[in-house]
Order: C-alpha cells, then structure tokens, then sequence
C-alpha cells in the first residue's frame, strides 16, 4: 500500500475504505471483509453514528490476528453539534470509548461551521496529549483553508478531505493544499455514480488500456496526483478490485484525457451556499 508522509511525520496509507452510508447492520462485517482484503486506512465519523460497528471490526481483526492495531490508520470526524473547546474534548473521549482504542490516528472537524477554532484547541490539546496522531479538517475550501491555517495560532492542520472526483477536481485547490502543506484528502471519488460515471466512454477507453475497470481508473488517477482516497462497497469483491491498482500507470496524455472531464462543480451542494449554511447552522439551535 502507498503512503504519504503528513506534515508532522505521520505516514498515512493513500487508498482508505470509507463507512459513510453503509447499512448499520452491515458495517461491523464491511469493515472486517475491508481490513482482511488489505485496507489499513478506515473513515468513520461521528455523524455517520457507526463508529461502535467500526471498532468491533477492528477489535475482530486484531484479535483473529490479521492486522496489529500499529498496521492501523482510523480516522473519525467531530460533527457540528460537538465544535467548541468544551464538547470537542468530551467528543473526542467518547470516540475512542466507542471504537475501543487508546488512540486514533486522525481526528478532522467534518464541516466548517460553528465554533470550529474552539474545536481545534481540544484536538491540538488531544494530539499533545497521544491521543490523537493527526488533526485536520473536512469541507473547508480553499478560502477557509488558508484563513484557519493562518489564524488557529495552535497547531498545523495535517489533512483536509473534501470532494474530489472527475466532475469536480480541485485543481486550483490541489495547488493551495501543496503551498500549505496540507494533504488533500477525496471523499466521493465516484461522485456516487452521478451522471453515469461508471459508464462513461473517456473512463471505459482508458481502463481497457489495462484490462481495469473505470473505478480503478478513478483511483489510480487519484493516486497519481498524491491524493489520498477512500472508497466505499460491502461486496468483498469489490473491495479487492478497488484495492488493484497498483500494478499499472497512467500515462501522462491519459490524466490530461481525464483533466478534460472536469466540470468544476460539486456533484452534491455547495458548502457556501446560503440555504445549506443555514440548514446547519438549525442543527445547532
């Protein structure tokens, strides 16, 4: 497995299996199948409300002997109702009482809303404390990104995972990231199929090339560019295809194919827009 090296050291694996929307009932074998096919990178959050599940998988997998909990790299995410120095804090134990760990490997802010510099004071006070290997953010854009960086007068922000597919490449935020030193980090590499993704004729050329199917094709073009991506299935097989794809290379006139597809925007909403802003700032009234 690829890796990069964070900002402060700490290497984390570059492909990830991620828990968002996976059935509950489902998650605890997800996870499991996810670690015993080779994943050692494992997003949950708070919000997703299966951080319980995603523990038990672990435990599972440390106790039968495939993984030791060092080989390991699990994230989760304080949600908007847990931002401030205060609740941070008590979110941040109650994580690592739910997963069962001593430690958690990184720790991001899932949205950009609330008291998020109160929130970053408990994380930094976290990392400080070995609780905590990393810290970062989710959904910050660029403008953000460079203000909280300049301002929290704490700690570096390591990582930020925020949208990154075809449809939507961040090309001019991949930029800023590298001037700030601050690993990009793609949820929904697939855009979760939307507009025919899967389907289409640029990806599908390109993956025949090499005998890999159009999501391998996605991820390896992430992969490519120094992004770290998590991708998602409950099918064991399609777990292992996802994680096939180092055993081939993009050609450089390939990745300019796929810079072609950018439509530079969101395949779900925009994190600015008014009415979205307002919607969250109601989850904490």
């Amino acid at each position: 497995m690829n890796t990069v090296t964070l900002n402060n050291g700490v290497k984390m694996p570059q492909l990830g299996f991620g828990v968002y929307q996976i059935p509950l009932e489902e998650t605890a074998e997800a996870v499991y199948q996810a670690i015993k096919v080779g994943y050692r990178l494992l997003d949950t959050a708070i919000a997703y409300g299966n951080e319980v599940e995603t523990g038990e998988a672990i435990q599972r997998a440390i106790t039968e002997g495939l993984v030791t909990r060092e080989e390991l790299f699990v994230t989760t995410k304080l949600f908007i109702q847990h931002v401030g120095e205060e609740k941070a804090m008590k979110a941040i134990d109650e994580s690592l009482e739910r997963m069962q760990l001593d430690y958690l490997d990184l720790f991001l802010i899932h949205q950009p809303y609330g008291d998020v510099y109160g929130a970053w004071r408990a994380l930094a006070t976290a990392q400080s404390a070995g609780k905590i290997r990393a810290i970062g953010v989710s959904n910050f854009d660029t403008g953000k990104l460079i203000e909280f960086s300049h301002m929290n007068g704490v700690a570096k922000v390591q990582v930020n995972q925020i949208e990154v597919n075809p449809w939507n490449q961040r090309l001019t935020d991949e930029a800023y990231h590298e001037k700030l030193s601050i690993q990009m980090e793609a949820w929904a590499p697939f855009a979760e199929g939307r507009l025919d993704l899967f389907k289409n004729e640029t990806l599908s050329k390109i993956g025949k090339q090499y005998g890999k199917s159009v999501g391998q094709v996605i991820l390896k073009w992430l992969m490519q560019r120094g992004i770290v991506a998590l991708a998602k299935s409950v099918r064991p097989e399609r777990m292992a295809e996802n994680i096939d794809i180092f055993d081939f290379e993009l050609t450089v006139e390939d990745m300019a194919t796929i810079t072609a597809l950018d439509k530079q925007e969101s395949a779900f909403f925009d994190h600015n827009d008014p009415e979205r802003v307002e919607w969250f700032m109601g989850l904490l009234s």
